[in-house]
This record gives C-alpha cells, structure tokens and sequence, in this order.
C-alpha cells in the first residue's frame, strides 16, 4: 500500500517554519540540585497524605520517596493551553523549570494499552500549538513523543502512517522550539528495543536536527548504565546530540522472567533509580530524569488499573526496592 501523504496543514506549517527567524537559545537549567518543579498535588503527593490520615506513616514514608521528587507532567487533551500555562507558572512561582511530556500522536501505542491520540494530523498540530502557547516564555523541558519514532522503526506502525508522523513530528520540534525557554527531546527507546543503527535516520526525518536532544529509556526499565551506553552510541549517529535518560524505575534493571512481551508492564520487583539531577557526570547526559511517573500503571496487567491510574501497591513496592 503507498504511503499516505502528510496532511496539508502538516506540510504548510513545516514550510512556515523554515522561513522563520532562528530560534533563540534556550536558557541555562536551573541549579542541579533542584532541576525541575514539584508538584505539591501529585498523585504520589497524594496517596501519601491519604496514608499519614489513616496512621500508615510507614506507607506514609515510602510514598514520600516519590512524592518529594519532580516527575514530569504528561499534559491531557481537553485543555491543553490551560493545562500547560498552569504548570508552566507554577513552576515559575517555585523558582524551577517544568518538564513536560506531550503523547498525543496520532495512532499512538499501536492499538495497546496506551492506545489512542489526536484524531488527525490537523488535530494534533493544534494541540501542539496550544501547549507551546501555554508554555509562553517559561523555562521548560519537554520530551516528545515516547515510541512514535520507536514504533516506524520496529514496524508497529503501519506503513501509511510513516510520512504523516514523521512530518508531524517535524513540525513539533519547530513549534516548540519557537518558545524562547523550551528545550526539546525527541523520544528515542531503550537498547532493548533497537540498535542506534536503526534509529538515527528515522531520527533525523522525525527533526533531531532541531530538536535540543533526545531521551531513553522512557517508561522502561534499562539501568542507567546501559541507557547511557546506548544514548552514546545514538549521540554519535545524530551530530552528537546530548540526551535525557529516564531513572525513574530502572533501580533493579528489567524484569527478565515470564512473557517478554509483557516484561515491561508492571514487572514485579522492580525499584525506583537514581532520583532526577542535572549532575550526571557526563557531558553528554543532560539529566536524570523521572519522565514516567512512578505508581502509575502501565496498563491493565498484573492486577493494575488503567494505564495511567495509580497503582498504590506497585508504588509502595517500587519505594521499598529503592536503595
């Protein structure tokens, strides 16, 4: 079947933007030891009060290892602009930048427990307008896309949508980065997903060029070191481009028994890892981050509620593991 042909709007905007001023740089981070934003009403934030209120300080306490941590936002659907302006100036008023995940893509998460996003190119180009108009002129970090380039590269997309996404994609790196304190990393897996050899030039079709970076290991489970293995090697195919890993639950590694189709929802076991910093002690690891946010299920496996939902028994576990 060929491929089907960007959306119009897709392609009109991409053209828009070439002929755009150049972006300005994106500001300094902010200090190491206090990278990002907490959210006071976080459901880890609030899980744990609802444990102190019962007398489980115990539960209390571990819960608070995720609770006190900056966790990314996945911004929603309904209100985007809202949403983003209200986190955007929250952390503002902190002092701290906000990081920020935008998973909206068209056909995403191949029909599993993720499925779903904008019904349309169109659609999704709007949304990422919106979220970059909220963001305005706030410092923020956001990671775009977890899996889109990943499921072209593994074939779980169907071919023709190849075109569309990555135009679309494209065309969300040079909006965002439009926004004068946002910096850009597009979603580039886990080394057990793809070798580097296979991701760099559907990278650069999807906007690497433009984009401040990429993250790994998002949503998974691969320790830091091999993560940062990986991102190496990626950097070099992709004009040395710095990177993002996400630590937030890869403290004992993947989970290696049972279906490895299904080792990456909910694995038993598993623990929280390295807590989010700027200081990673390599110059081209730009942060530890958790861009999943712990206690939230993966999906509707091992006794989990919907992806997403809180999963309080697997955030206590995940707190408990973490050394």
């Amino acid at each position: 079947m060929p491929a089907r042909r960007a959306p119009a709007a897709a392609l009109a905007l991409l053209a828009a933007m070439a002929c755009a001023p150049a972006t300005a740089a994106p500001a300094p981070p902010p200090a190491a030891d206090a990278p990002y934003w907490v959210n006071p009403d976080g459901k880890a934030a609030r899980a744990a009060a609802a444990h102190r209120a019962a007398g489980r300080t115990a539960e209390a306490a571990l819960l608070d290892r995720i609770a006190t941590r900056p966790v990314a936002e996945w911004i929603g659907t309904d209100r985007p602009e809202e949403e983003a302006r209200a986190l955007t100036e929250a952390a503002t008023k902190a002092g701290r930048a906000s990081l920020l995940v935008l998973y909206d893509i068209p056909h995403r998460d191949c029909g599993l427990h993720s499925a779903g996003g904008a019904p349309d190119g169109e659609a999704y180009l709007a949304w990422v307008d919106a979220v970059a108009r909220g963001i305005g002129p706030r410092r923020a970090t956001v990671v775009l896309e977890p899996d889109a380039v990943m499921h072209i590269v593994d074939g779980c997309a169907p071919d023709q949508h190849h075109d569309e996404r990555y135009a679309l994609l494209e065309a969300a790196v040079e909006r965002l980065r439009r926004q004068p304190q946002t910096t850009v990393h597009l979603d580039a897996g886990n080394p057990g997903w793809a070798a580097p050899e296979k991701l760099a030039e559907p990278l650069r079709r999807a906007g690497i060029a433009a984009a401040d970076g990429f993250a790994v290991n998002v949503s998974n489970f691969r320790t830091t070191e091999e993560s940062v293995a990986y991102g190496r090697e990626l950097s070099a195919l992709v004009g040395g481009k710095p990177f993002v890993v996400d630590t937030s639950r890869n403290g004992n590694g993947p989970y290696t028994e049972g279906d490895p189709a299904e080792n990456w929802c909910n694995p038993p076991g598993r623990a929280l890892g390295e807590p989010p910093t700027l200081r990673t002690g390599d110059p081209l690891v730009r942060a530890y981050l958790w861009i999943k946010r712990p206690g939230e299920s993966d999906g509707e496996c091992r006794g989990g509620p919907r992806a997403g939902e809180w999963f309080d028994s697997y955030a206590l576990e995940l707190a408990r593991h973490a050394r």
